[in-house]
């Protein structure tokens, strides 16, 4: 419509219409016809001129319309409108704004992406690096919590095999001085009684021995014999002499037996004493050997403890750190990474949009002033 307004009021400015209203004016005016035929020349001359610029700005509005589409430009196709509608005066002015617009916002979106490519890098780097720094943390935490389980539960362990060792140790002491106790009083006893039983072997040897010399060994004067018939025979106690080997050898029997229990008694102490001192020297090592280990278990204990608290402080401050890179990457999306189109399409259309525009001027220079169009 714009287009056929344009073919309208250029149509109206044709050299036949103005001679027409030249000679309208002649009729009504005392001019000579000179004057009129040189006014007609004139105006014939300023309607050719009028008509030749009216085409190339008719050819800019259709050369930016048919840009503005092909290339999705709003800013093409809004000054293919504003050119239809504005006189040819202002036709160079309004396309030379443009294309310094246009030169501005890439300069200024050159300056925005070189700072985007910077932020966007170093908001990525910081995201990678802090992930991997609380990926890192969580895996030794990890590692930290099983060896604390694994210590708390040997420490359990040591525990309870400390305790029982000791238990054994004291039920086995106690048996061992209650066995020593009867081990020595056997001993006494059997030396005592094979001292007191050769004793009597040798008082009864000697006893049948003189008995049968006919020796009164057990002859005691007494007054009663003075009042009595005596011990009932005459002569003197010669013994059963037949029967003295038998006597005397079942008390040598009973010294064998208590000189038998005696040496196998005394035998079965130092045996005991021997397996009870070994039985104690490797409880005692055991059980400071397990108490070692139970102390440095509880310091290794205490020291993972501590590094998980600390190893935890850390995550917390990596997570942190990491949110904030990634709340950082989030502010720089809107203005760096959520756009229509790529910054090199961007510069792409851009640079055809000015190539357009340096065509519209290079056809409006028709006189072929401009250096570029030359």
């Amino acid at each position: 419509n714009e287009r056929a307004l344009l073919q309208r009021t250029s149509t109206a400015r044709t050299p036949a219409a103005q001679e027409a209203k030249a000679m309208e004016i002649s009729r009504h005016s005392p001019l000579s016809l000179l004057q009129v035929v040189a006014a007609g020349r004139g105006r014939s001359l300023r309607g050719s001129a009028s008509t030749s610029a009216q085409a190339r700005q008719e050819r800019v509005v259709t050369l930016l319309g048919q840009e503005g589409q092909r290339l999705g430009s709003q800013a093409l196709s809004s000054l293919a409108m504003r050119l239809a509608a504005d006189p040819f005066g202002k036709v160079k002015t309004l396309i030379q704004q443009l294309i310094e617009r246009l030169l501005a916002e890439a300069t200024a979106e050159a300056t925005k992406k070189g700072f985007c490519d910077t932020e966007v890098s170093k908001a990525e780097e910081e995201r990678k690096f802090r992930l991997a720094d609380a990926k890192k943390l969580m895996v030794e935490l990890a590692a930290l919590n099983i060896k604390k389980d694994e210590l708390e539960s040997e420490i359990e362990v040591l525990t309870g095999d400390v305790a029982q060792l000791r238990d054994d140790l004291n039920k086995t002491t106690a048996q061992r001085e209650e066995e020593r106790e009867e081990n020595l009083e056997t001993i006494k006893l059997s030396k005592e009684g094979v001292v007191a039983v050769k004793q009597a072997i040798a008082i009864l040897k000697a006893f049948y021995t003189k008995a049968a010399r006919r020796q009164e060994s057990f002859t005691q004067f007494s007054p009663v014999d003075e009042d009595t018939e005596g011990a009932g025979f005459k002569g003197g106690y010669a013994g059963k002499q037949e029967r003295s080997k038998g006597i005397i050898g079942m008390l040598e029997v009973i010294v064998s037996d208590f000189d038998r229990t005696d040496r196998h008694t005394e035998a079965a102490e130092q045996k005991a004493h021997e397996e009870f001192v070994e039985f104690d020297r490797v409880s005692r090592a055991d059980i400071s050997g397990k108490e070692t280990k139970k102390a440095l278990d509880e310091e290794d204990l205490k020291t993972t403890v501590d590094t998980i608290a600390t190893k935890m402080d850390d995550l917390t401050t990596a997570q942190k750190l990491l949110d904030a890179a990634l709340k950082r990457l989030e502010e720089l999306k809107p203005m760096c990474i959520d756009t229509g189109m790529s910054y090199e399409d961007r510069v792409q259309k851009r640079e055809e949009e000015i190539a357009a525009l340096k065509k519209a001027l290079c056809i409006l220079d028709g006189e072929g002033v401009e250096a570029e169009c030359q």
